[in-house]
């Protein structure tokens, strides 16, 4: 049994969610993936899949040899890289996440450009505003967005950003003074779902905390935005997220003496010691960019 072929294929089960979409991808037949996985599971005398013909789940032995799965296969595709770029060509597979508004606007146009300049590089990008473990998923980077817990990853700093309340001229021009957070009582709100009914703010290092009574709740940031670009309410939304807006004149900042601390935006990675090429080529090329287009808050 090729061992390292076996666990392959037991993470591209489990990544398709059944055997036929596992057999396509990787051009085997069903039988044999079968045979794979049932060799796999004697080798280790566990079983690591409980399936039927509906479905399937990992069973915590499973759960386990995934997880380890991941980081080898990762590691071996990385250690592959790093001898073939020896010729001083960067290829391979670059997988990277980012949340959804940030990576639309700044992160895929980088992306295009860097797989122009290198023909042998793809790209999985996955914008998702769900945080997701890069060992785990087998990810080599990740753009980050506020403080992080302390771990083995590596952080760089490209920026930062700011949670900012704002409101359409249109709207601002009808409505009652906004002198502080306690004046929202007496206007329309726009919230997101994430966000809730109770709004912090920071006044002279104090935290402060005001409940709204929402007009709208969104689970979409640009569904948040377009309302307040309509004159629906007052809304709050990271800064770079209405950033163009806001130079155009078409959203005017308020309750800028109020607003909370700045939350670093990050480039994150694991293995700062042994970085592929492609990564470590993509990191010092794109990092300098980010640092340009990422809008100040301040």
């Amino acid at each position: 049994m090729d061992r390292l072929k076996a666990m392959a294929n037991f993470v591209r089960i489990v990544d398709s969610g059944s055997l036929s979409s596992a057999a396509d991808a990787t051009g085997q037949s069903v039988a044999s993936l079968v045979r794979s996985l049932a060799a796999l599971e004697r080798y280790l005398g566990v079983r690591l899949l409980n399936r039927s013909t509906r479905r399937m789940a990992l069973t915590d032995e499973g759960e386990e040899y995934l997880g380890w799965s991941r980081r080898m296969l990762a590691d071996f595709d990385d250690m592959e890289q790093h001898l073939e770029a020896r010729d001083g060509t960067v290829r391979g597979l670059l997988r990277l996440t980012a949340p959804v508004e940030f990576g639309q606007r700044f992160i895929a146009p980088l992306v295009n450009q860097f797989l122009k300049l290198h023909s042998e590089i793809s790209v999985e990008l996955a914008l998702n505003d769900h945080v997701v473990g890069l060992l785990d998923e087998r990810l080599d980077l990740a753009l980050r967005i506020g403080h992080l817990p302390d771990s083995a990853m590596v952080a760089r700093k490209i920026g930062a950003t700011r949670l900012i309340t704002c409101a359409s001229p249109d709207y601002l021009a009808s409505a009652p003074a906004i002198d502080g957070p306690a004046s929202l009582q007496e206007h329309r709100c726009i919230t997101l779902a994430s966000q809730g009914r109770q709004w912090y703010f920071r006044h002279k290092a104090k935290e402060l905390a005001e409940t709204i009574s929402p007009r709208l709740v969104c689970n979409q940031i640009r569904a948040a935005k377009l309302s307040c670009l309509q004159g629906i309410g007052i809304t709050r939304l990271m800064h770079y997220q209405v950033a163009d807006e806001l130079a155009e004149g078409r959203l005017v900042r308020i309750l800028k003496d109020f607003e909370p601390m700045d939350l670093p935006v990050q480039l994150v990675y694991p293995h700062a010691l042994q970085l592929s090429p492609r990564v470590r080529a993509f990191v010092e090329w794109a990092c300098p960019q980010l640092e340009q287009i990422t809008p100040d808050p301040n």
